[in-house]
């Protein structure tokens, strides 16, 4: 099972492709490989069954576009990366098991003009193996005869943008054409879309996204590879007085040097104190001589993202409380990450409880007198791990009491943050550690896809003094 997309996505700096041609006769890259997918979600579909999904709308500040990305799930199942499109799969007994309409916008000169490409309904066709491929103001016509046949439609409605505009059937239409059908066509559609026959989607895509194939798990390992480089060349280029933004900015410089489409997130980089604020994305504040720096980034390569955080001194050399507090969540983690395989039979909540075990441990041996509370509470608020991929945290719809199994991939994150209160030793207060790293989840031995940042004591003050070899660029 290999998602459209995944395998070989020439970068923009790279000649010798199809893609050479400016511009581009297409709405988005070419891959050489078709999904499967699509056949596999629709094997496990009663033979009754239609799934419908659509594009991701555009988002727009100040009157212009934001850099589009398409709907996870969308992408996933179809590989079409267009805005203003859908797709309808109907369970049928042909040669592959299913029947594929994609609706898009197709050839618009004038529009391309100012937008730029977009694929034909021909291409749509030959590339993507639609069976058939239609201009997206017929998907609700369409729609509704289709679910008028199928007893079982598995649709998912697009986020309300607001309290006040809920999730509705009537939403998902206008979405996709808000002027093309008058009211009374669109109550018909809605009335098409009742909730008896209506199934959740998402659910049955996550269990396939949450297992990743031999194709995933290279570029994923791509995409951690491009951070965990990253981290070690921010590293070196850190030092006392330069901004928390300059940090930042010097990372997702080097990912996209390294040909990352875009972060997967906002970066945290916390100096000194604000390092205890867990989401801290201000990233406003100048570094400070004698600081930690808890950095958690990672870059999206090829439609997939990657998820680090290190925590290293900003002078080049951890202090000597500095060293014995990433000590103690070190090796916690590292203990932590050898139990992420399927042998192992643990599920995530298991996991964490181990982590809780693993870091009291620790923090006794540092002279930390833990009441109740104080770990889970206060040192320690945020949960171990969660499942990433395609989206950073592919939560939504997995069960955090399933045992792990082969070709998942976790992050596992322990981190201890200390506020400058009494019950805490006062050498480690505005302390803030978090150690993070993805792991490939494997029969008998995990594999860390962000093996490529540096972790331990000595790699992390060599990345920082330039005695790995490494520079700043």
């Amino acid at each position: 099972m290999a998602s459209y997309g995944v395998a070989t996505e020439p970068l923009a700096t790279e000649t010798g492709s199809a893609q050479d041609l400016k511009p581009s006769n297409y709405g988005q890259p070419l891959f050489p490989s078709h999904p499967h997918l699509g056949e596999t979600l629709m094997d496990n579909l009663p033979s009754d069954s239609v799934v419908v999904l659509v594009a991701a709308p555009i988002k727009y500040m100040s009157g212009s576009a934001y850099k589009f990305r398409q709907s996870s799930d969308f992408w996933y199942l179809t590989g079409f990366e267009e805005p203003e499109s859908a797709v309808i799969l109907e369970r049928v007994s042909n040669s592959r098991g299913y029947r594929m309409t994609l609706f898009s916008s197709g050839k618009d000169s004038a529009k391309e003009k100012w937008e730029g490409a977009r694929t034909s309904f021909e291409d749509v066709l030959a590339i993507f193996k639609a069976d058939n491929a239609l201009p997206i103001h017929a998907f609700p016509s369409q729609l509704k005869s289709l679910a008028s046949i199928y007893s079982n439609i598995y649709i998912d409605l697009p986020n309300a943008s607001t309290k006040r505009s809920p999730r509705t059937v009537r939403s998902l239409l206008r979405y996709l054409s808000p002027s093309a059908q008058s009211r009374s066509e669109y109550e018909s559609v809605v009335d098409s879309l009742s909730i008896p026959r209506r199934q959740p989607l998402a659910p049955l895509v996550a269990k396939l996204r949450s297992i990743k194939s031999e194709c995933e798990q290279r570029v994923m390992r791509s995409a951690a590879g491009i951070s965990g480089h990253a981290f070690a060349k921010t590293m070196r280029f850190t030092q006392p007085g330069v901004s928390e933004s300059a940090v930042a900015a010097h990372f997702e410089y080097l990912c996209s040097l390294s040909g990352s489409q875009r972060l997967a997130y906002v970066p945290v980089v916390a100096s000194g104190p604000n390092a205890l604020i867990i989401h801290y994305t201000s990233n406003n504040q100048v570094v400070q001589d004698g600081e930690l720096i808890l950095m958690d980034a990672g870059c999206e390569y090829n439609g997939y993202a990657s998820d680090i955080t290190r925590t290293y001194p900003a002078s080049g050399n951890f202090t000597s409380a500095q060293r014995d507090l990433y000590t103690a969540v070190l090796t916690a983690q590292k203990a932590l990450v050898s139990l992420c395989t399927e042998v192992t039979s643990l599920s995530l909540h298991e996991l964490h409880r181990r982590s809780c075990e693993l870091l009291r441990v620790e923090l006794n041996q540092l002279g930390f007198r833990l009441h109740t509370g104080d770990l889970e509470r206060v040192l320690y608020p945020h949960f171990l791990s969660h499942p990433i991929g395609i989206d950073l945290h592919e939560s939504a719809n997995s069960d955090r009491g399933e045992r792990l199994k082969a070709g998942m991939v976790i992050t596992i994150e322990p981190g201890i943050y200390v506020p400058p209160v009494p019950q805490f030793p006062k050498s480690f207060h505005n302390m803030g550690i978090r150690i993070e790293d993805e792991v490939l989840v494997g029969k008998e031995h995990p594999i860390i896809l962000s093996v490529a940042a540096p972790k331990e004591i000595v790699d992390v003050e060599g990345a920082c003094q330039g005695l790995l070899g490494l520079q700043q660029f």
